[in-house]
């Protein structure tokens, strides 16, 4: 049994195809994903899809893209969408400095902003982190953020010690089966019972998908190539990925 711990259902037609979808995931044994949102409309739209489907939870957050293009009241309206019992964490938030689609200064207080309230709510966090190893890592201890995952991480040894040493997981994505990836050797290094996957569908297919449309039903993929790379079990990457996504989100034990 696997958890797709982030993917974008609303996205690229996946819900316009979201039974086939979710078939498909089901014969992968991938039987739970969690939605994640990027801005309040689809955090809406993630909340819904969670509660059509057993199997979907789903979470709320502003990503850095949109943090330039916030209400005035999107805490008060992340607020509410979060108090929802399907609603797992904050996310998705954080940084990304190599696309710059807001101003840093403003992706920084709007990240802060959403840490915070998720310490109040005693949610965990999803962040993004692109080209902002430094700020992010800055960010975190000053906002004494708790709990969460580096979704898709893409970063060094260092920074996933940095992060695990805060008392966060590290989440592999679809880019950990790339030929001119360096993560396999991040992956190797870091204690198993840190680590979750996910699909980040639809991007990131893994190969030999790659550029297709990524979907649910390949963290399947993700997780084995883990195992080939640790020299473990499927099995026991599955179940320690499984058990560590129930942990962080406090899903329903299997």
């Amino acid at each position: 049994m696997l958890t797709d711990s982030h993917c974008h259902l609303y996205l690229n037609g996946l819900a316009d195809d979201l039974e086939a979808v979710l078939e498909r995931a089901m014969e992968n044994g991938v039987t739970r994903l969690i939605c994640v949102g990027i801005d309040l409309a689809t955090s809406l739209s993630c909340l819904e899809l969670s509660e059509s489907y057993s199997g979907v939870f789903a979470a709320a957050g502003i990503h850095p893209h949109e943090a330039g293009d916030v209400p005035d009241n999107y805490l008060h309206r992340l607020e509410e969408l979060l108090r929802h019992p399907k609603m797992v964490a904050v996310g998705e938030i954080g940084l990304d400095y190599y696309r710059n689609r807001s101003d840093p200064a403003v992706q920084k207080k709007i990240f802060q902003a959403q840490i915070e309230l998720a310490r109040s709510l005693n949610k965990p966090i999803i962040f993004h982190n692109r080209n902002a190893d430094r700020d992010v890592i800055s960010v975190l201890k000053e906002s004494n953020a708790g709990r969460g995952v580096a979704h898709c991480f893409s970063s060094d040894l260092n920074t996933a010690q940095a992060f695990i040493d805060l008392g966060f997981y590290i989440s592999f994505a679809g880019n950990l089966t790339f030929k001119n990836s360096s993560l396999s050797e991040v992956a190797r290094a870091l204690p198993l019972e840190s680590i979750l996957i996910e699909t980040d569908a639809p991007f990131l297919s893994p190969a030999p998908f790659r550029g297709k449309r990524n979907e649910p039903a390949r963290a399947r993929r993700v997780a084995e190539a883990l195992a080939e790379i640790r020299g473990r079990p499927f099995e026991e990457v599955a179940e320690s990925t499984n058990r560590n996504t129930e942990t962080l989100f406090a899903l329903p034990v299997t």
